[in-house]
């Protein structure tokens, strides 16, 4: 199972690209592996054909394990040889070993972090109160860590947050403080009867259910208000209709919408930073980076690859970033680095006929913005009434962080941005 990030400790097979008995060429993708972020076609380390498969879709294991065996071809007079590929890294050779199958239930037994050892009881306590197990001491033997060490460490009350977690923890501490016991209690699933005849049953992916507990911690942890504004988008739909196959033979892309607002954005966030911040318990950060995240729609759900420092990009620039990030994303071939440090998220909602949306925060961030579809309407115009092209731009807020006024302010400053748009920018 390979590592496809510094915090990802574990890997669920989707899908296998292969069937035993086939031939598989080096670099060829192999299968298919989803953790909490991405999912990524992995490619064979080397050619030959896979003899086994030792991780059912479906099945999550420990970054390190093995998931298959490859039986290399023969040659020059030495006989094949049987490799289990773990795939630590998607593209180095596995050097052969012994064909004896490691039991499974051994190979899920442990994951490796930074060259230690932690059992599942472990690490999924580690989870749970957002630890940085490397602060740990162990008592096991050779100070392998246990789930009593964990235990005791956060009944001391010295428990250290893993970095990746402290903003994560601190909103939910904040939150949590403000509110009556009864509201933060567990709250017990809805009894959800058995599938019935006809009925069909689909396996929620690893994907799935990051997003379900991303937007359930969106929801629960960050007091979220909205508002919307209408933009007269007649005169950019007319600049646009003039240079679209102008810039499609210049930049090579095509000519969307999608790139304005993320300029307009940055122009906004520029004008009004707080929007750019995020909810850190006992502080807020004002972040200097513009790290825009971009929805895009894929066949398993949402994702959000990041343009960094989009403010620093022309129109051109921020139109081939998207494309490029949208190609990745729907080939499964985002990093680690292309989907991190976002601090404002865009939605294109509109591509797909919205006219209205009310969209969930992607903590930590504070803000969220959807454009919604171009639609023609009756509208005064000196008194008049003029069909023109008006698009709806709806905001979601963190409340902890900004008040109405701001966001209000930050979100006629984007509708100003796109209703002057010249293409200078």
């Amino acid at each position: 199972m390979p590592q496809l990030g510094e915090t990802v400790t574990e890997g669920t097979v989707g899908r296998w690209l292969k069937k035993v008995g086939e031939a598989v060429a080096k670099y060829e993708p192999l299968l298919e592996v989803e953790t909490d972020k991405v999912a990524s076609e992995i490619p064979s380390p080397f050619a030959g054909t896979l003899a086994k498969i030792l991780v059912e879709e479906g099945t999550t294991v420990p970054v390190g394990a093995a998931v298959c065996e490859i039986s290399e071809s023969a040659s020059a007079g030495t006989a094949s040889a049987v490799s289990p590929v773990s795939a630590v890294s998607p593209v180095s050779a596995v050097s052969p070993v012994s064909n004896v199958e490691q039991p499974a239930a051994h190979r899920a037994q442990v994951a490796v972090r930074d060259g230690i050892r932690y059992s599942p009881a472990v690490r999924k306590l580690a989870r749970e109160h957002r630890l940085d197990l490397g602060q740990l001491t162990g008592s096991g033997r050779g100070g392998r860590l246990t789930a009593k060490d964990v235990l005791q460490h956060v009944e001391s009350g010295s428990a250290r947050f893993s970095p990746a977690a402290q903003t994560a923890a601190s909103a939910v501490a904040s939150v949590s403080a403000e509110k009556p016991a009864a509201v933060t209690a567990h709250v017990k699933p809805a009894v959800v009867a058995p599938p019935a005849e006809g009925d069909t049953s689909i396996r929620v992916t690893q994907m799935r259910k990051t997003i379900a507990e991303h937007m359930v911690l969106s929801k629960t942890t960050i007091p979220h208000a909205w508002s919307m504004v209408e933009a007269d988008l007649t005169d950019l739909v007319k600049w646009r209709e003039r240079e679209k196959e102008a810039f499609k033979a210049r930049e090579g892309v095509n000519l969307t919408y999608l790139p304005i607002v993320v300029l307009a954005v940055c122009g906004a966030l520029r004008e009004f930073p707080m929007v750019n911040a995020t909810w850190a318990g006992d502080k807020i950060i004002l972040r200097k980076q513009i790290n825009v995240g971009i929805a895009v729609d894929i066949e398993d759900g949402l994702v959000v690859p990041v343009i960094k420092d989009a403010d620093h990009m022309s129109l051109s620039g921020v139109a081939r970033k998207i494309v490029d990030l949208v190609n990745k994303a729907r080939s499964r071939k985002l990093t680690m680095e292309e989907m991190s440090d976002g601090t404002i998220t865009v939605d294109n909602t509109g591509a797909l006929g919205s006219i209205a949306s009310y969209p969930i925060i992607n903590p930590p961030q504070a803000a969220i913005i959807t454009t919604e579809a171009i639609v023609k309407r009756p509208w005064v115009v000196n008194d008049a009434i003029a069909i023109r092209s008006i698009m709806n731009l709806c905001l979601s807020l963190d409340h902890r962080v900004l008040d109405g006024s701001v966001a209000s302010r930050f979100l006629q400053s984007v509708k100003r941005r796109l209703e002057s748009f010249t293409g200078a920018a």
